[in-house]
């Protein structure tokens, strides 16, 4: 191979290994922070009332609820997709006073669990006359957390927005009711 040759794959090999060395972007960076947020909606109850709402509609999904704070719910629920995976939804509802009464941030928590096995087997070691391995083995499966994200989908949030809404007595059938029709 001609010298400049060797040069130029040497240098192309140096390039990509560059590359395959270089991270991702942060995600901060993907961060917008922007003023529209599908996580708040607003009501027009006080902060403690706002939140009693979110919990009742939490509850009537199914999520059990931790904590005894009026103005931050949280509610888990569980479920299992298949057999070998389980996934943890957890939503925390923080109400807090606003210029129309309330407003309720949502956050909602996925986290993805798998099942994994481990065997075991056991082995005896006597000092002078070696080691000696038993056939008495032992499986044991445990879950194992193999991912965790927030729940980024407006529709998601929008969904439960609107359930809220309902309980709240501000929204019949998918339609919006103004004040007017709920006599407050």
């Amino acid at each position: 191979m001609p010298p400049a040759a060797f040069r130029l794959s040497l240098a192309g090999v140096s390039v990509l290994l560059v590359a395959a060395c270089a991270s991702p972007p942060p995600v901060y960076d993907m961060e917008t922070f922007q003023h529209e947020s599908p996580f708040a909606t607003w009501s027009t109850r006080e902060p403690a009332e706002a939140c009693e709402l979110g919990k009742r509609a939490l509850l009537s999904q199914g999520y059990r609820i931790e904590g005894t704070d009026m103005v931050r719910i949280r509610g888990e629920k569980l479920f299992q997709p298949q057999p070998d995976e389980g996934v943890t939804l957890n939503i925390t509802l923080v109400c807090l006073p606003s210029n129309v009464g309330a407003v309720i941030y949502a956050n909602a928590l996925q986290t993805r669990y798998a099942l994994k096995s481990s065997s075991t087997s056991t082995g005896l070691s006597v000092t002078g006359l070696g080691s000696i391995s038993l056939p008495w083995t032992a499986a044991k499966e445990s879950l194992v957390k193999i991912g965790e994200e927030t729940v980024t989908s407006p529709t998601f949030y929008r969904r439960l927005f609107s359930l809220i809404q309902t309980l709240d007595g501000t929204r019949i059938d998918g339609i919006e009711l103004d004040s007017a029709d709920t006599g407050s």
